[in-house]
């Protein structure tokens, strides 16, 4: 079977944002849509703010007025569950809870007809539990749009370990005719995308909790360094802190508590003390009338070195030696060095965050890892108590001199862009070796549904292959939890790419 036959009515059933969003998506594609809810009366309120929604479309000369009115014609509410009977799609948007799904599936089959295909919208249960319930569990696939599921394009279609291989197929040729971007994954434990994200936020917050840097500072990295579109923390206050912890949770105890899923103790506390975010006024920051915006800490200026002395490429951050000549510091090359550093005039040396920590080394200042050193308006620098003054000064004003603002944070292995590309980078080869999903898909996925500036593979193939389970290696060494030990899929990956490296 390919997509859904525009004459087969559509049901969507709960009518929340998320349930009205699909709604508008399958009604602007062409469908008769039908809306259920169980509170009497709040199907015909859906209807009404999808059709003001519509509205403003034509008001942006986004949809004619005769697209509009059509559009108005086909949408309508449902009064009982029968009333969906001749339905080819149902998709449940209602209460995030396993029974309330099963048990409204249940009904279903009891109503609409045996061709008719079924689809969940959660985010966090399995799909193959919610089909559980079923006599026929084969026509039960998972559509996971993101919110709003009107603007972004991704939708995860997930086939649960019942689910028929034409379901699957139905649903997404269905997604793509309705102008979204499919991606196909198994059924596992926050699907593509709350899976392979968490590093972004965990890694944020273990930043914090070590006292490394503070929120608005961490944030401004991952933005301006980084390439990402928001910060952690700012972006969980945007989605609900107990939203945000209750998917980290989920996933968490669906991987019977693995410790690379492990929540945060300070985001249980914000939870717990009632600081959702935006919604409440007060997370991670202040929201409230007259609070003063928080600033990252950015250093003073100071002088840029005469010189720097290159030992190596600097591997990632090659470029950097092409902006320190434009930017009239003089780069002197040291060629018989197998390294990749930097050494100031003091002697201090200047090098990429490896995973390793300046308390170390004899003078050290790590820099973070750029998603592109030349547009990057921010460098994140890491020294220790044992790092000298001038060292210290020398890195700063050599950023201050290519036109970067710089924090320093303190002695954090691997700092914040770095082990969190690192850390995606690992979940995303584990995600494909165990089947959940392609590498194209996991790439489109992280781009499309959380805007990453690369997808994991994308970044990995521009590191170099070695790059992300080298740094791990030794954020593992420091941190022997197991949280940063790289898969057996990424030290494969890296073990094969050096043999083949040696023997060429």
């Amino acid at each position: 079977m390919t997509a859904l036959d525009l004459a087969g009515p559509v049901a969507v059933v709960g009518t929340g944002t998320m349930g009205q969003g699909i709604a508008q998506v399958a009604l602007l594609a062409g469908h008769l849509v039908r809306l259920y809810d169980t509170a009497p009366g709040r199907a015909r309120e859906a209807a009404d703010a999808i059709g003001a929604r519509i509205d403003r479309l034509v008001e942006k000369n986004r949809l004619t007025t005769a697209d509009r009115d059509a559009a108005r014609a086909r949408l309508l509410p449902a009064e009982d569950l029968t009333d969906l009977a001749d339905c080819a799609l149902v998709v449940e948007a209602v209460l995030e809870e396993l029974g309330a799904k099963q048990d409204l599936f249940r009904a279903l089959e009891d109503i609409v007809g045996e061709d008719c295909l079924l689809a969940t919208n959660t985010s966090s249960l399995s799909v193959t539990a919610v089909g559980g319930a079923l006599r026929n569990p084969g026509r039960l696939v998972g559509l996971h749009f993101f919110n709003p599921a009107p603007l972004l394009p991704l939708v995860e279609v997930v086939s649960g370990y019942a689910t028929d291989v034409s379901s699957a197929t139905r649903a997404y040729e269905t997604a793509r005719a309705w102008g979204k971007t499919p991606v196909a994954c198994a059924d596992t434990p926050g699907f593509i995308v709350n899976r392979i994200a968490r590093p972004f936020y965990a890694e944020a917050f273990a930043v914090y909790e070590a006292q490394g840097a503070d929120p608005a500072t961490i944030d401004a990295v991952l933005r301006e360094c980084g390439g990402f579109r928001m910060g952690a923390f700012e972006l969980t206050d945007l989605i609900g802190q107990d939203v945000n912890e209750s998917v980290t949770h989920s996933v968490w105890r669906s991987f019977f508590h693995d410790v690379r899923f492990t929540p945060s103790l300070a985001q249980r506390r914000l939870v717990e003390s009632g600081r959702l975010g935006r919604k409440s006024g007060q997370g991670w920051y202040d929201y409230r009338e007259g609070a003063e915006p928080a600033e990252p800490h950015t250093a003073e200026p100071r002088p840029a070195p005469a010189y720097v002395v290159a030992e190596g490429d600097l591997g990632p951050a090659s470029e950097l030696l092409a902006l320190i000549r434009e930017a009239g510091v003089q780069v002197r090359e040291d060629e018989e060095d197998h390294g990749t550093r930097l050494v100031l005039p003091g002697g201090g040396q200047l090098t990429l965050a490896d995973g390793q920590t300046s308390v170390e080394f004899r003078d050290v200042v790590y820099f973070d890892l750029a998603f592109d050193y030349r547009k990057a308006t921010r460098i994140a620098l890491s020294a220790s108590q044992d790092t000298s003054a001038q060292t210290l000064s020398e890195a700063i004003g050599l950023f201050q001199a290519l036109g970067k603002d710089v924090s320093v944070i303190g002695d954090v292995p691997g700092m914040i862009v770095a082990r969190t590309v690192a850390r995606i980078v690992d979940l995303a080869h584990d995600a494909v070796a165990k089947g959940v999903a392609t590498e194209e898909d996991i790439d489109t996925a992280m781009r499309l549904g959380v805007n990453y500036p690369l997808g994991p593979f994308e970044w990995s193939r521009r590191l170099g292959r070695t790059w992300a389970c080298s740094l791990l290696d030794d954020l593992h060494e420091r941190d022997p939890s197991g949280r940063y030990a790289p898969s057996l899929a990424l030290y494969r990956h890296s073990y094969a790419t050096e043999k083949r490296e040696g023997a060429s």
